[in-house]
């Protein structure tokens, strides 16, 4: 796991709802599911998995960026 895992917050295009963009994960089909369900869960908001990359409901990039670093990715804040 030598990528970095980038994490930023979106509003543009949401229909002016704030949302936490994880984009970078090595994972695919149902790993990736699997996955972006246990991090909704642990933020306990809703979410969507869209080109590959786990959309999570509300600022969430600080709680995001702890629980990549504990399930043992690299992860850097993006963005503004």
């Amino acid at each position: 796991m030598n990528e970095v895992l980038k994490v930023r917050r979106e509003k543009k295009g949401h229909g002016g709802k704030t949302v936490t963009r994880v984009s970078g994960l090595p994972l695919t089909g149902t790993a990736l599911a699997d996955f972006a369900r246990e991090l909704k869960q642990r933020c306990g908001t809703g979410g969507a998995l869209e080109d590959g990359d786990v959309l999570i409901q509300g600022d969430q990039v600080e709680r995001l960026l702890t629980l990549l670093a504990a399930a043992g990715y690299r992860a850097k804040k993006a963005g503004g």
